[in-house]
């Protein structure tokens, strides 16, 4: 292959419209009209005459938060994962495969759904609801007190 040989990769042109050649007239424009013209502009946000993605969340109704939750326990869920006299941390509850890494580092709350029959320790990392320390005070388990520690019983 010698330097005359070499073949730029083929790339389409830009079709410049106006200026007469294949399509004449009026260069793929349509007639009249503000499309017809130069200077013509069309917001980005436009469809096609249907309404925008815009207009159509404004007719959502509601409010979603942009704050992710922080995951919940249930009593049964300790019932069935944890044994009489445990304690319940932020690391058994990630070993149990009950939160995950992400979600234990918004935090996580018990909540009073269901039945608890174990005498279980919950740690000070935990909030509680009232309910649900009531529960676990009721079955003879213990939530822990730190006094450096936030408050975690938590109304509902």
């Amino acid at each position: 292959m010698q330097i005359h040989e070499i073949v730029a990769p083929y790339r389409q042109a830009k079709h410049r419209v106006g200026r007469g050649g294949n399509w004449e007239k009026t260069s793929g424009r349509g007639q009249k009209g503000a499309g017809s013209r130069t200077g013509k502009t069309k917001s980005a946000l436009f469809e096609g005459g249907r309404s925008s993605l815009v207009d159509r969340m404004k007719k959502l109704r509601g409010h979603k938060s942009p704050h992710a939750k922080r995951p919940t326990i249930t009593l049964t869920m300790l019932e069935n994962n944890f044994q009489a006299g445990e304690t319940v941390s932020m690391e058994m509850l990630l070993a149990f495969d009950m939160i995950t890494k992400l979600g234990g580092r918004r935090g996580v709350k018990v909540v009073a759904s269901g039945t608890l029959s174990k005498a279980l320790t919950i740690h000070t990392d935990i909030a509680i609801s009232e309910a649900a320390a009531k529960a676990v005070v009721a079955a003879g388990g213990t939530i822990a007190t730190d006094t450096d520690a936030p408050k975690t019983v938590v109304a509902e």
